[in-house]
């Protein structure tokens, strides 16, 4: 059991981002333990839905805030989908 170097690396990995809380869940969001999996999906996810979505609007310049907020919100939304997609095997119930 602990010849195995990826058994040692799998169980520090899942101690180091367990959580049984909504707030301890968005802490580990904050301090960064998603972004490896999630920050790819997001620009992926999120460039793609502005294109579709807000593509028009700023390649003809017809543009605002709201335009920004909007596509900020394509990045945001894959981001956090990711992020607990990835932190939903790490929960533990009581």
């Amino acid at each position: 059991m602990g010849d195995n170097p990826d058994s040692e690396t799998s169980i520090q990995q899942s101690t180091a981002t367990s959580w049984s809380t909504l707030g301890q869940a968005i802490h580990l969001v904050i301090s960064g333990r998603t972004a490896r999996t999630a920050l790819p999906v997001a620009a992926i996810v999120g460039t793609i839905l502005s294109a579709i979505n807000e593509g028009s609007l700023v390649v003809f310049g017809h543009f605002g805030v709201s335009t920004w907020v909007r596509v900020g919100l394509n990045y945001l939304v894959p981001f956090l989908v990711a992020s607990a997609g990835y932190l939903a095997p790490f929960r533990h119930t009581d």
